[in-house]
């Protein structure tokens, strides 16, 4: 992709993402477009997102792939790992080869290899201090995360975290943890329907959340809502 080419999707990305800065936006679609467009315009193979629910708990939120998401979900349920670093201090953790971890992470390292990936790139989604979540980005060759790139993600990762924090910066923690646990809710409900779905025509789960999501911007119908009634089978997609 060349420059202009490149600065004029970036803009398009960060206008899309502006856009959902109103009262009753699809949190969930919000935080699939990041990390579908951090795959697109950054030099990473994968990306991934993890958001914290109301017990400060982490969960998986977006990926890019089943391999993404699998890498995502190992990380919180072994607690090690740069995803787990990156939110803990609310700093980028970068790591640029995962076979010289040695001891370090070692489930995560051995998850990480299996799968093809050989660096990872974690952002913090944090805000005047608070960390509500962490941006991973995932490659299969080693080495840095490249400057501009590294920009780039924490700017996109800031925009997403300014939309799920302004309405909520005035609430409760009680307020701001039923919102996430919904859009945690919603992420359920999506799953149960990609497995639906790939069950059904015998495709990939990958296929079936492309299927769905496309599904519910040509309807302009919230995903959830579209996966509700997959779920239910009360329409096919």
């Amino acid at each position: 992709m060349s420059a202009t080419g490149r600065e004029a999707q970036l803009g398009s990305i960060f206008v899309r993402l502006a856009d959902t800065m109103v009262d009753d936006y699809d949190m969930v679609d919000l935080l699939d477009t990041l990390v579908q467009e951090c795959k697109l315009v950054l030099d990473v193979s994968e990306a991934g997102l993890v958001l914290a629910d109301s017990d400060a708990g982490l969960q998986v939120m977006a990926s890019t792939s089943e391999r993404s998401s699998l890498i995502e979900a190992l990380q919180l349920r072994s607690h090690e790992g740069p995803c787990m670093q990156c939110y803990a201090t609310g700093e980028v953790v970068t790591i640029e080869d995962i076979r010289k971890l040695g001891d370090r992470w070692p489930m995560f390292a051995e998850l990480a290899l299996e799968q093809g990936i050989r660096s990872v790139h974690a952002v913090p989604m944090r805000l005047r201090g608070r960390t509500i979540g962490a941006l991973n980005l995932f490659s299969e060759r080693t080495g840095m995360l490249g400057a501009d790139d590294a920009a780039i993600a924490q700017a996109l990762a800031d925009v997403a975290t300014i939309s799920i924090m302004q309405e909520r910066m005035s609430r409760e923690q009680a307020i701001v943890g039923e919102q996430l646990q919904r859009a945690l809710d919603a992420r359920v409900v999506i799953e149960q329907a990609k497995g639906v779905l790939a069950q059904s025509h015998r495709i990939p789960v990958d296929d079936a959340f492309v299927r769905l999501r496309a599904y519910a911007r040509v309807n302009d119908a919230r995903l959830v809502d579209v996966a509700s009634q997959v779920v239910r089978r009360q329409i096919t997609v």
